[in-house]
């Protein structure tokens, strides 16, 4: 799997590209005016107590409160072993904060719609090979990490590290890691968290007490695998901040990372822009002719699979197990790609056979093999639907680039024609027996305008014969299809 990340960077904007075998996989997207609130932590004050919904709003310092359910605030975190780990009571909201009270909170989701931010009390701060917790007392290992001998060896260099104030997790990129480069970033975590404590005790009443690094540090830091080829940085000062990074951090990586001069746009090297602008696109194309309807709103995300143009060359049902095993590797580069989280539900084309329902699920668990966002299948339900979440903590990129159409208001849909013709009928009603008026005068969109004026140019008539006033019908061609204004005369 040959890999290489691309950072296109502008004074208002960074975008980092992954590429795996020449096919864009993710983009990341962050500008100066939006940054990402992940990972910052705030000392914040409680402004309101919900006991109804278990749940506090934090003022941060947004525009929009914050958002801290009880189950998301530690009271001890005094473990023993990690299989005490086991889910305890929540105690009451109105035990755990007061209105007023100060409290440092960290950022888990960044605000998304209408949403604030959501927060937890549990704070971590990540490194490249370890990540800090203040108020623990027991050492993890990411499960990822196979080996028990490596896992006990990597708990056993990070146990060195810890008191009773605070521990590490052990990353997935640790394995193999040196004992001394594990030193380094405990090191490292431990002055970070120190100045975050200063900042706190003098902290006001609302203030950011750290900041998580740039977007091109953090992918570095969390995507980066030893499988990455190349780095490409089409800015002078992104590269020489990355370069000072990399020499800290990750001194693997640096002689992978390079400077991109050229005049043809980076983002074209492996039409990435392309690609970007087909994945805010509800219709994907398969190769054989089939094809994906991806369909995002504010409850879940649908994905339908269709065989479309392929017919097949045996049976029916070869030809549909087909289409859903190339649509698995499809959907699951598109929920990286266009960052799709939350519920999940994917309807694929109806099959008898059993096995071919299993393998198709194994399908689909292999092409997510390769996703850093955690993710839970649930399998075939009754209706031959699967259901499957996909962890999500910042903005789709749908989301990001695209806002509500203006005419429809994301509905995604228009009253056809015929149907603002009738509403006008109905308004010129409502408006004469409300108010005494000479004449009326509509303005509406100019084909709306022209159906009415042919097509409903008898039901016209019949309109004002029946309030005995003259209508006048007007085209703007600047009206959109709904839009209309009954004026009096």
């Amino acid at each position: 799997m040959s890999a290489e990340i691309l950072i296109n960077v502008t004074p208002s904007e960074t975008r980092v590209a992954i590429v795996e075998n020449g096919s864009l996989q993710e983009v990341h997207i962050e500008r100066q005016a939006k940054k990402g609130l992940v990972g910052n932590i705030y000392l914040g004050m409680v402004s309101r107590v919900l006991p109804g919904m278990q749940a506090a709003f934090i003022d941060i310092g947004l525009d929009k409160a914050a958002f801290l359910h009880a189950s998301d605030i530690t009271v001890s975190q005094e473990v023993q072993d990690e299989s005490d780990l086991a889910p305890k009571p929540v105690r009451d909201i109105t035990e755990l904060v007061k209105e007023g009270q100060k409290i440092m909170v960290q950022v888990v989701k960044d605000p998304l719609g209408t949403k604030g931010a959501r927060l937890t009390t549990d704070i971590t701060i990540p490194s490249r090979y370890l990540v800090f917790m203040p108020g623990a007392n027991h050492v993890g290992v990411s499960q990822r990490i196979d080996g028990q001998e490596e896992r006990e060896r990597l708990k056993s260099i990070t146990a060195e590290y810890c008191d009773e104030d605070a521990s590490f997790i052990v990353r997935t990129a640790a394995e193999g890691a040196e004992e001394n480069e594990l030193r380094h970033d405990a090191k490292f975590l431990r002055r970070v968290w120190s100045k975050v404590s200063e900042r706190k005790n003098r902290g006001k009443k609302h203030s950011c007490l750290y900041q998580d690094l740039n977007i091109a540090c953090r992918v570095l830091r969390d995507l980066v695998g030893t499988e990455i080829e190349r780095i490409r940085v089409d800015s002078r000062l992104t590269f020489d901040q990355l370069t000072e990074f990399t020499q800290e951090f990750i001194p693997e990586l640096l002689n992978k990372l390079e400077y991109y001069p050229g005049e043809r746009p980076i983002f074209d090297i492996f039409n990435v822009e392309n690609d970007i602008q087909k994945a805010l696109e509800r219709k994907v194309e398969l190769k054989s002719g089939g094809y994906l309807i991806i369909d995002q709103t504010e409850a879940m995300t649908t994905i339908d699979i269709n065989t479309g143009a392929f017919v097949g060359h045996r049976n029916l049902e070869e030809t549909i197990f087909n289409t859903n095993i190339e649509a698995t590797q499809a959907l699951a580069r598109q929920l990286r790609l266009r960052n799709l989280g939350g519920i999940i539900i994917i309807d694929f084309i109806d099959m008898v056979d059993e096995d071919h329902k299993r393998r198709v699920l194994h399908s689909l668990e292999a092409a997510l093999a390769r996703d850093n966002a955690k993710y839970n299948i649930n399998g075939f339900s009754a209706l031959g639907l699967v259901e499957m979440t996909r962890k999500r903590t910042r903005e789709s990129l749908e989301h990001i680039l695209c806002s509500n159409c203006p005419s429809c208001h994301g509905r995604g849909t228009l009253k056809t024609v015929e149907t603002v013709c009738y509403e006008i009928l109905r308004e010129i009603v409502r408006v004469n027996r409300a108010y005494d008026a000479d004449k009326f005068v509509v303005y509406a969109a100019e084909q709306v305008a022209e159906y009415i004026l042919s097509e409903e140019s008898h039901a016209l008539a019949e309109l004002e014969l029946f309030i005995g006033k003259h209508v006048k019908i007007q085209a703007e061609a600047m009206y959109g299809q709904e839009q209309f204004d009954v004026v009096m005369m």
